[in-house]
Formats: structure tokens, sequence, C-alpha cells
């Protein structure tokens, strides 16, 4: 049974799916005798009108239409409830949901809807059929709950009957179309079969237009021609253009066709694809090759590096663009262009700018903020120099890493951090080669490419905790950048091509020095940023961290008031840092328990005082290391450096009696402080006489070197005088001087050396309370370069040899229950 309701004529037709392959659909149109009686009764105005995408409804041919959008779907169901005409219109853009009237070319048919089917996949395909009648749309009325329209019927121009010419161009119409269609294969058959038994030329060319694999475009433009001869012309010109493409694809095959075997059909497709883009004149890698060498003209390199480029380029272009080869070509030409060849950043001359840009962002550091402004000074007069290597070296917390951010932007150059821990493979400095799959440049050249400029700011974060494996070395690798004779022809193995670090100024960190490799510390200027004392952790806290915290909180000035006396008991007793790190977390705690008394509504009183500490913070963490009271004997306060700065330990020592000489050391000792140990020990026993010890003693009392703590690991040569003043007040009982403290290293023969980290030691002093400081005459110098603030109420004694550490750290005086050791 047919799906009709009258008796069809012409019982096949050729639709689009959405690849444009024609397809054949056994479908039934009627052309001949069709009815106009309802199109001249046809109201015009508010004419429903049916959105279509990529579809062109011609006159008098049914096509499937699937109908998804709300609209169309409402649309549809009322005009076969109602019986009525609807107007059917191509959109523009198919990609437009809710089109309206400038979505929509003007010219459209009227159609009436056949059949609704429902299909298996629950989509809905509606059958139009097209009237003789074509309308055009003069105002949209309505678009809810869809489109109306005011149109304005268009008449079709018939040709004359007796018109030759129409009916010579009726015959080469067919004849061309049956040429077309010999590569659609089964189904051009029966296409041919339904052309031969169309007899209207009217209907005809309608088919044809509908069902010719052609753009949505070009069936507008044949559907708004109203002469029926006009447009059979305008369709054999576009089949005619369609044939010669054909014959271009036939020749460019008959010019490419040669013996082919397995390996050789690859080129063979490739060839002829780019054969047929030169036929079509011009393709996207024509735009990508035209884009680069646009940017190309724009950058300032020297002749060197553009005829690198331009090779490059010419390889570039001889590569398909769907060859793998091509991307990592273009990716390497486009890293190029990417890179700030002789681009850079003007400098800000106005050192006071400079010092006062230092000044805010950091307080103290003097050392570091006179180098930069040094720096400042020799760009200023000489106007280009090879840019220092600075290494700013010491405990965690101090401000080193936010130092460099400061420095670029006091100089107005753009600030690059490459954080080196753990890094341990030499590539991500050197990068590495095209030839890897995945290959880039290192962290240099990608930090370059970010900052857009070759002058920036370069921190290397963590520089002494590099790491090596088969990999390779990083350290090695750092070597050529960090070398100002070196790193102005800097060579990434990707790039391939010199590139000038010279001007980019460096600025390495570093906790410990003793594990970065001499090679590296000599190519660095070594700037010591020790820790903090009290007075400063104060200052550091209430300018920059408490506005920082009240910000980070959602606080306002005022809402939490932390005095200086208040500050600096949360420095002494809750904290234990050389840094401000954990000061840091201490005020970020007082304004998260701040910020939920203010939530809440509650009454709070914003100016703390130290009872507050107790709510806020909680008991206390850390008592200062104290100096004790020396009513024992053997008991010397020693000066020693860690990590988190300075501190002061004790060593104790003792005698029990024994048969025979017999040293015992506890206290997790290394072994150049158990080499200390016996040092010491061995100078008393050569020296007992000066003492006042009897010699006789030694075989008689065994030595117990202690120093408390003993779960932290300990060494050093520095206790070694803390050492020998311990066991000569244990082998004589006489008093350690009051408030003394010291640090040095001893010889065999008693001489005192010189020991490092003098200023961190030094405020652990100041903290414990010390008054007085033994250290070796070497150490003089390193006194005078510690700020005069540091140095307030202690008082130094330079000594030579073990003899003046004695004279000055032993006391005449007995201790109390003193043993008699004979």
């Amino acid at each position: 049974m047919s799906i009709f309701n009258h008796t069809p004529k012409n019982n096949y037709m050729i639709c689009e799916n959405d690849e444009n392959t024609p397809s054949i659909m056994p479908l039934f149109t009627e052309i001949s005798g069709q009815n106009d009686s309802e199109c001249k009764t046809l109201n015009t105005k508010g004419l429903p009108i049916l959105a279509l995408r990529n579809m062109v409804l011609f006159p008098g041919v049914a096509i499937p239409v699937n109908v998804g959008r709300t609209k169309s779907l409402q649309l549809i169901k009322d005009a076969q409830n109602s019986h009525t005409p609807i107007g059917v219109v191509c959109q523009r853009d198919a990609a437009v949901e809710d089109p309206g009237k400038d979505d929509l070319y003007e010219v459209g048919v009227i159609g009436e809807i056949i059949k609704i089917l429902e299909m298996p996949d629950e989509s809905t395909t509606v059958i139009l059929q097209g009237k003789m009648k074509r309308f055009r749309i003069d105002e949209i009325t309505e678009t809810f709950p869809y489109m109306r329209a005011n149109v304005s019927l268009e008449n079709e121009i018939l040709p004359d009957a007796n018109d030759k010419e129409f009916e010579a161009l009726v015959s080469a119409l067919k004849d061309l179309t049956f040429e077309l269609l010999k590569n659609i294969g089964e189904q051009a058959k029966e296409l041919v079969f339904a052309i031969r038994n169309i007899d209207s030329a009217h209907y005809l060319v309608n088919f044809l237009g509908a069902n010719i694999p052609l753009s949505a475009t070009q069936k507008q433009e044949l559907l708004t021609i109203s002469n029926i001869k006009e447009r059979l012309f305008k369709l054999y010109e576009m089949l005619t253009q369609e044939a010669q493409l054909l014959q271009i694809k036939a020749d460019i095959q008959s010019k490419t066709r040669e013996d082919l075997n397995q390996q050789q059909r690859e080129h063979f497709l490739q060839q002829q694809i780019r054969t047929i883009q030169e036929e079509l004149g011009g393709n996207m890698q024509d735009q990508d090759i035209q884009e680069l060498r646009e940017r190309a003209e724009k950058k300032k390199w020297d002749s060197k590096t553009a005829e690198i480029f331009e090779k490059e380029m010419r390889k570039l272009e001889r590569l398909h663009p769907q060859s793998p080869d091509f991307s990592v070509q273009y990716t390497y030409l486009d890293t190029l262009l990417e890179l700030p060849w002789n681009e850079y950043t003007q400098d800000n001359f106005n050192l006071n700018h400079v010092q006062k840009q230092l000044d805010k962002d950091h307080y103290g550091l003097d050392k570091v903020k006179e180098r930069i402004i040094e720096h400042l000074a020799v760009l200023k007069l000489r106007g280009d120099m090879k840019s220092p290597i600075i290494c700013l070296y010491g405990p965690p917390g101090v401000g080193k890493t936010s130092l460099g951010k400061s420095v670029a932007e006091a100089l107005n150059r753009k600030y690059i951090r490459i954080s080196l821990g753990g890094l341990h493979d030499e590539a991500e400095i050197r990068g590495h080669r095209r030839t890897y799959i995945g290959a880039m440049p290192g962290r240099i050249i990608q930090g370059l490419i970010k900052a857009k400029s070759s002058n920036p700011v370069f921190v290397l974060d963590e520089i002494d905790k590099i790491g090596n494996d088969f990999k390779g070395d990083p350290a090695s690798a750092l070597l050529e950048v960090l070398d100002p004779e070196q790193n102005n022809a800097f060579h990434d193995n990707y790039i391939d091509i010199d590139y000038d670090l010279s001007k980019i100024l460096f600025i390495a960190t570093a906790n410990n020095l003793n594990t970065i490799s001499q090679p590296l510390l000599d190519r660095m200027e070594l700037i010591d940023i020790s820790g903090y004392i009290i007075e400063e952790k104060v200052e550091i806290g209430r300018r920059h961290l408490v506005p920082k915290q009240l910000e980070n909180h959602g606080l306002k000035e005022g809402d939490v008031v932390i005095p200086k006396k208040v500050m600096a008991a949360i420095v002494d007793q809750y904290t234990r840092e050389s840094g401000v790190r954990e000061l840091d977390k201490k005020i970020a705690r007082i304004m998260r328990k701040v910020a939920r008394l203010k939530a809440s509504g509650k009454e709070y009183n914003p100016t703390l005082s130290i009872d507050d500490l107790h709510e806020y913070l909680g008991a206390q963490e850390y008592n200062r290391d104290k100096y004790e009271n020396n009513d024992y004997a053997g008991v010397v306060t020693g000066l020693a450096w860690t990590a988190v700065g300075g501190e002061i330990l004790f060593v104790e020592s003792s005698l029990s009696k024994s048969k025979g000489e017999k040293l015992t050391l506890t206290g997790n000792l290394g072994d150049v402080m158990k080499e200390s140990a016996v040092i010491a020990l061995q100078y008393i026993k050569s020296h007992a006489s000066l003492l006042g010890i009897d010699e006789d003693i030694f075989d008689k009392w065994a030595v117990h070197i202690h120093v408390p703590e003993g779960a932290i690991p300990k060494d050093g040569p520095s206790a070694g005088i803390t050492m020998v003043t311990s066991l000569a007040s244990t082998f004589t009982q006489r008093k350690v001087k009051d408030h003394l403290a010291m640090t040095g290293e001893i010889t065999l023969r008693g001489k005192v050396l010189p020991v490092g980290g003098i200023k961190e030691k030094i405020l652990a002093a100041k903290r414990a309370g010390i008054r007085e400081i033994i250290l070796s005459e070497e150490n003089r110098k390193d006194i005078e370069e510690i700020k005069e603030s540091y140095l307030k109420g202690l008082t130094f004694h330079y000594v030579k040899n073990i003899t003046d550490v004695l004279k000055i750290a032993l006391t005449d005086e007995k201790v109390k229950n003193a043993i008699d050791i004979k």
C-alpha cells in the first residue's frame, strides 16, 4: 500500500545524507496535473515557516526530513492536524539553533506534509511534498510557538512550448547527468531509470536540482531563479563544473599513475593530495607557512639565526601536513619565533626608587640590597655589562626566594623562578634533542619564552638540592649557564642555536653550600643571609606578616593589633628558627581564631596581650636556650650552627675511678667531633703540669664527655676549645666564668683555629643571655662585618691558643662539693 493518498506517477527519488553522498529512496511524487487551487487560495498572512538545515525543497519534489527541534515538531503536528500547507525555507547557517529572518534565505517553497514517520531510534521523519509555488518572506510575524511570516507568492516562468533551444538543453542536461552518474555504482541504474521516465522538463530541472550532490548555497541559487529556462542553464553550468572537476581528477590520476609496490603507495597518495591542492590553489599548510614567515620578519635575530630559520622553513615546506615530521618541525620553528631574540625591557636606573622598593619588601638584608644597588649603578654609568650571578645562602625562611621577586620589580624586569630541588635530568637544563619523541627545550629557554624578554631576573631556587643519576648531572650543565664567559653563547640541545644569556640577572638560593660542587660555587658571588635577631623578627612580623595575614583571612586593619612586646613573646616562646616562616604560621593561627570570633559575632579585644597568647596559640612551645650556672665543674657552654640558625650547646665531662686510661663519648657525636674530644684530652694530658694536674691521675680516673640532647646528631670541629675547657674544669674542679660561651677548633699543639657560622652563633648567644664570647683571632674579621646592633651587650675575647682560652674561661674559685682528685 502506498504511503500517499494519491496515485504516483514517478516512484524513485534521490536524497542526500549528511556526507552529501547520493542515495536513492523509493518515494513517490506526482507532477503532471497537480492542482494549484490550494495555492491560489493560500493565506499568505501568518504562514507557518519550517527551517531546514543544508536542504532545499524544490517545487513538485518530495524529500524526507529528520525533525528534531521542539518548535519544528510542534509546527508539523499542527499542520498535519489542520491539513494546512507550510512554508519551507533553508537556513543560511546550519549551526544556528533558533533562526530568525536574517538566518533564513528569502525564497522558499510552499510545502505539504504527506506523512509523519516515527522511526525505531525515536526520531521523527517527515515526508514533505513541494507545491508548484515559490514564495518570498516579507516579514516575520510570530516566533512562538513556531515561526510565522507574511509572504509573497512568486510565479514560475515557463519556456515557450516550441523553444527548440530549451529542448536541446534538456537533452544535453540528461546526457551530462548520465555521464556524472557513472561513478555512483548500483544506485546509478535506478536513478538513470527514474530520470529517463520523467516527461516534464520543468519537473526534471527541479528533480535534479534537489537530488544532484550540490551545496545548499548552490541549490538555493537555483531555487531563486524564476525563469525555468534560466534555471536550466544555471543547473547545466553547475553540472559542467562538476564534470570538469572529475576530468581534472582523472588527469591527476593519469599523471601520477605508475607501477607501485607497497612502499610506494603512501608516497603516491600524498603526491595525489598535493596535486589536488595545487589545482585548488592554496591550502592550510600554505597559510601556516605564510604566518611563520610574517612572524619571522618581526624578529630581531642576527643573520646567522635568520639563515638557519630559513633552512628549517624549506624543510617544513617539503613535508606533508599529515606527516608526523611536519608537526615536529612546525613546533620547532614556532619555538624559535616565541623566543625573545634581542628583546629587552628597560631597566629602572632610579637608585632611590630601587632602594625604597627593596626596603619596602624586605626588612634588613643590607648586603644584598647594597649589591643590587651597586650593580644598577654600574649599568647606569657603563650602559652595558654582563649581569652577575648571585647566590643567596642561609637558613630557611629568611626571604631568599622572595627577594628575587623584589629585585625584579625594583629593576623593572620580568621575573622567572625555577625550582631545582630534586632535579636529576640534565635535559631539564639543556633540553632534549629534536630526534626524541616529545622533545622540548630546557627550563632556561622555557623561562625566556614565558618572560618574553632576554634580560629577566632568573631565580634558581634550591640550587644545593640538585641530584644526579644515569640521566646526567644537572649541576654540571649549570656551569655553562652560570659562567659569565660562556653564557653569552648558551647551547640548548632542542634549539641547537647559541643563545645569549649574559643579560640575565641570575639569583641562586641555597641552604647549605657544602652540597654544591666547587666549580659551580666558583662561578657565583656568595652572599650570606643569616638569621634575624628578635628585634628584626618583630619588625618583619609587624610590617609584613600581619598585614599579609589580615588580607588572607578577610580581616581589616585594626581587627587584630599585636604590640611589639607580644610579637617578641611569640618569637621567643613559640618559634625556634632563623627565618620567619614559623612566625608567619603562628600569626596566621591567631588570625584564624580572630576570624572565627568575628564571624560568630562574639566580642573580643583586638589588641593582644601576652596573657592572651595561651588562648590563641596554646601552651608555650619552647624555652629559650638559657645559660646554665657554673656551679658544676666540667659544664661549659659552646656555640653551634644548624640549618635553622645558631644554637648553644653544653659540653659536660665527669670522672670516675678506673684502672687504666679510658675515654667515653656520648651524645650522638660525629667522627670529627669525636676526634676533637680525643685531641682535647691529649692536650690536657700533655700540658697537665701547666694546669697543676698530677699526671698519675689519668691512669686512675676514666673520663666521660657528654653533649646533651643525645637524639640530635652533632658533628664538626667548632666544639674543640669547649671540650678542652670542660676537661680542664673537671680535672681542676675550678669554676668556669659566668655567662661565657665559646667556639673554635683546636690543634694538637693547642692552636685555636677559626670556624664558620659566626653570626648565627652570636644570635644564639644573645638569645641565651650570654655576655662574653671566646673566638679565634682569625674570626675577628667576621665580627667586624656584623651590624653593630647584633653585637650590642656582648664582649668578645679573641685568642690564638688554648692557653689564652683557659686563662679567660677558668676562675680560681673551686666549685661547691668539689671532689678530691688524686
